[in-house]
């Protein structure tokens, strides 16, 4: 699917869980196209396309309403925007898997889709297949410079960071228990399910952590046929040590 770059890192989801961040990725794919650009346009998806690990529709309706609650700020470089996630929705057949959802984006939202020109590439079976909300992140924070022909790394400040992984205020506010818990595994999941190799290198201001250097590289093919095994539950095929091309970033 391809997402818009505006929406890859927004203040005010740090509280939508991953499977509403998965739900709102499904419903800006399936509405993907020149209609999302016509506002009070109204989409509909089958139930049953919107529900991971057997989750019920229960949690489905649960996370309809936290993308409804929610608004996002939106920094541009000359104004800063407060945008509704999800507009007016209609669930029908709720009690079972023939259900649709029904669904707008609120006009603030359409105008800035129907704007957008920069998108972030993202495989709907990483989507699926990641189980943290922090990796979730990572990866559409990755995938949106993956692709740069001359950007292989950026250095983000440490609060910055934590609110781009969506980590509530209040939560792992050490260092260390921000590293044990989102962090390190965020970039070991990602660098087994993603297209792409990521590393990270913790940058100090004194004694303390102020900023996170975050470096990638696309897998070669080799590389790529790991992360589609474990995607897929395929045998996995032998190969050596993965290298990475960026020798100043460690894991660590």
């Amino acid at each position: 699917m391809l997402k818009p770059a505006e929406l890859v890192e927004v203040d005010g989801a740090e509280k939508l869980t991953l499977n509403a961040r998965r739900v709102f990725n499904l419903l800006l794919h399936n509405a993907h196209g020149p209609d999302m650009a016509i506002p009070h346009k109204r989409f509909a998806i089958p139930l049953a396309l919107l529900k991971f690990s057997h989750s019920g529709n229960e949690r489905l309706a649960q996370a309809i309403k936290s993308l409804m609650r929610t608004i996002v700020t939106i920094r541009f470089s000359d104004r800063v925007e407060l945008v509704p996630l999800l507009g007016r929705t209609t669930i029908s057949d709720r009690r079972n898997d023939r259900g649709c959802l029904t669904y707008e984006f609120d006009p603030a939202m359409v105008e800035l889709l129907r704007d957008s020109q920069i998108f972030a590439k993202l495989q709907l079976d990483v989507i699926h297949a990641v189980s943290s909300k922090y990796a979730l992140a990572l990866y559409e924070i990755v995938a949106k410079r993956a692709r740069l022909s001359y950007v292989r790394s950026e250095t983000f400040g440490i609060d910055q960071f934590r609110t781009m992984l969506g980590v509530e205020a209040g939560r792992l506010d050490t260092y260390s228990n921000l590293l044990k818990f989102a962090i390190k595994p965020a970039f070991d999941e990602v660098n087994r399910l993603a297209e792409f190799h990521v590393a990270f290198e913790p940058v100090k201001v004194g004694r303390k952590v102020g900023a996170i250097k975050v470096a990638w590289a696309l897998k070669d093919a080799e590389a790529q046929k790991l992360a589609y095994a474990a995607l897929h539950g395929a045998p996995a095929p032998s190969q050596g040590l993965l290298s990475f091309d960026e020798p100043n970033i460690s894991e660590r």
